[in-house]
């Protein structure tokens, strides 16, 4: 039953197999926001997906200095990230 496989993927505890699934999901869903969102305005809508693929663009066009800027938006992004959850976690 479909209701089984969803609810599946919103349990608590999930399978790793549900997790993969949800995983793909998830990626298939941003990278069709991201691909609409460009065809819609001309520029990606998202923050990491959207960075990775002008990233990826950039690197096929051969713009290596475009590529820099990105991942290092992708990296301080990850950072900001990552002292937010180390600062909620250490309040807590």
């Amino acid at each position: 039953m479909p209701i089984d496989y969803l609810s599946s993927l919103t349990a608590a505890e999930r399978t790793v197999r549900a997790n993969v699934h949800l995983g793909i999901s998830l990626a298939f869903i941003a990278g069709a926001l991201n691909a609409g969102g460009f065809v819609a305005i001309g520029q990606y809508t998202s923050h990491m997906t959207g960075m990775v693929s002008s990233a990826a663009d950039n690197l096929a066009f051969g713009n290596f200095s475009l590529v820099a800027t990105a991942f290092l938006s992708i990296l301080s992004f990850a950072l900001g990230a990552a002292s937010t959850a180390i600062l909620i976690n250490y309040a807590k």
